[in-house]
């Protein structure tokens, strides 16, 4: 065995757990599992420790290496643990100098079980200021969609959210870094590209010129024209651009898929978290983008039981999934994380909370299962992700077999089992 990744949380973490395997193999390291964690919630922080705890009873030889946005914002708990060899910060994780370093910590042992920080290697990550582009001819996975980091870090301060203080400000890869790596992993056969990044639609203010996220959408669809699909991942509605809109409207590549961050569906909640659109943006903006795209599907993030909610303001989130038509719904029990305002404020009780995610899944599956019946009869254009299951330009899910994974077949879609299409 030489280096594993465990990786945990968002599609960030997936490119960036490739880039990881990379240079940590080639700086040499053997019979480690490093742990690309997750700070969103607490439950995702309590996994990752869940997790380096069973590694280790599993592979008692093994180093442990624990990384990512937990790792950033509570390294001292993470070295604590006796099965943490080193915890390495979330731009050092980026880092082919780290991994060597690692190595060479690896290399004299007695310096370790003296300190616990001795096991920390964690930058300030609010200094950082600059992304280096980080090239992939391919990913070790094989999936036939495959990740763009295009963007990385969060200017704004939403009062529930800790991941700006784990990924630090906000900054962006040039236009050209991007179009090049797309084009090397359409050359290495990847069907599906997905840009994606912490706040998406903040892409490239800290660049020359200030392009957006709708230009380089637009650059990517010019100059790599053996591109077959193109995705973008969450996306904060209120920063979509003008030529976001167009790209939308004129490029069937673009897929016709958006998830937004919503996070309610109350204006009052909206402003105690600090969000930057209101209700009404929100279902104008789906308004639109229906005009532009008829057939388009989407999704969103909303939290339940976030401090102050009521059951009314709570009503309105639950409303929103139909005034902005949702098909997709990812719904976030609100977690308490210490150091935001949200922390601060008058909390919603803990069963209170949960009762109310799962009357919000239930709303999202009864959406789901009302799309998957509209589809019923369409020829869908169908990516092949493995031999039992494939995605339509929509995201939805389709149950398949017989078929090649990496893919994209013309299939009519003959029903579905509340969850799948089938054809």
């Amino acid at each position: 065995m030489t280096v594993e990744i465990v990786t945990f949380g968002c599609r960030l973490n997936a490119f960036e757990s490739e880039v990881i395997a990379r240079e940590a193999e080639d700086a040499g390291l053997t019979d480690t599992i490093v742990i690309n964690s997750c700070a969103v919630t607490n439950e995702a922080v309590a996994q990752a420790r869940q997790s380096i705890r069973r590694i280790k009873r599993e592979r008692p030889d093994a180093r442990i290496v624990v990384t990512g946005c937990a790792a950033q914002t509570q390294a001292e708990m993470f070295a604590g643990m006796a099965e943490v060899d080193r915890v390495l910060g979330n731009d050092d994780k980026m880092r082919s100098e780290a991994w060597r370093a690692t190595r060479a910590a690896f290399d004299t042992p007695a310096k370790f079980g003296i300190d616990q920080s001795q096991k920390i290697a964690v930058a300030d990550i609010m200094a950082v200021k600059e992304m280096a582009p980080h090239l992939l001819d391919g990913f070790k996975t094989g999936l036939p969609r495959v990740f763009v980091q295009v963007q990385n870090g969060c200017d704004h301060r939403c009062t529930f959210c800790i991941i700006p203080y784990g990924r630090g400000n906000s900054r962006s890869v040039p236009m050209g870094a991007v179009v090049g790596q797309v084009r090397a992993l359409v050359e290495h056969g990847h069907a599906e590209i997905v840009l994606t990044g912490v706040d998406l639609t903040s892409y490239g203010a800290d660049l020359p010129g200030a392009p957006k996220l709708g230009m380089l959408t637009r650059q990517i669809l010019r100059h790599v024209p053996e591109l077959k699909r193109l995705r973008i991942s969450s996306i904060d509605s209120i920063e979509a651009d003008r030529d976001l809109f167009d790209v939308i409207a004129e490029d069937e590549r673009l897929m016709p898929h958006l998830h937004l961050s919503l996070q309610s569906g109350d204006d009052l909640i909206l402003k105690r978290m600090k969000r930057r659109h209101s209700r009404v943006d929100a279902i104008e903006f789906c308004a639109q983008v229906r005009r532009l795209r008829p057939d388009i599907a989407i999704g969103a993030d909303i939290i339940a039981g976030f401090p102050t909610e009521t059951e009314e303001m709570f009503a309105r989130s639950q409303d929103l999934v139909d005034q902005c038509d949702l098909t997709f719904l990812h719904v976030f029990p609100y977690s308490k994380r210490p150091g935001t305002p949200a922390a601060r404020m008058p909390q919603v009780a803990g069963d209170i909370i949960k009762e109310r995610a799962k009357r919000l899944r239930a709303k999202g599956e009864a959406a789901l299962r009302r799309r998957l019946a509209s589809e019923i009869g369409a020829m869908r254009e169908i990516l092949i992700e493995s031999v039992s299951q494939g995605r339509t330009e929509h995201f939805l899910p389709v149950a398949i077999g017989g078929e090649t994974p990496g893919t994209v077949r013309a299939l009519r879609i003959a029903g579905h089992d509340g969850a799948r299409l089938t054809v």
